[in-house]
């Protein structure tokens, strides 16, 4: 009886656990393919794009967000290219 009670524990614990892939697939516009399929990003948005966000934000403090446009809309195509509708 113990036999199988384990066994059941294991298929439980082998459903349960979701299989995560190393590589993520590209559609072929070159977007992740969450963003192409219509699926929830993978990450928050403060942790989405930090090199682009990085660059926006000393940027802006540097020279003003006026003078940042292409910084800004290099963020949000990341961003979009990320999975979130900005």
């Amino acid at each position: 009886m113990g036999a199988s009670t384990s066994k059941g524990v294991g298929v439980a614990q082998a459903a349960a656990t979701p299989v995560v892939s190393a590589a993520q697939p590209e559609a072929a516009s070159g977007a992740p393919a969450a963003a192409a399929a219509g699926e929830k990003p993978k990450c928050k948005a403060c942790c989405a794009c930090p090199e682009t966000k990085r660059a926006r934000d000393a940027c802006i403090v540097e020279n003003g967000e006026e003078n940042c446009s292409a910084l800004i809309e290099a963020h949000k195509k990341c961003m979009r290219d990320a999975g979130f509708n900005i």
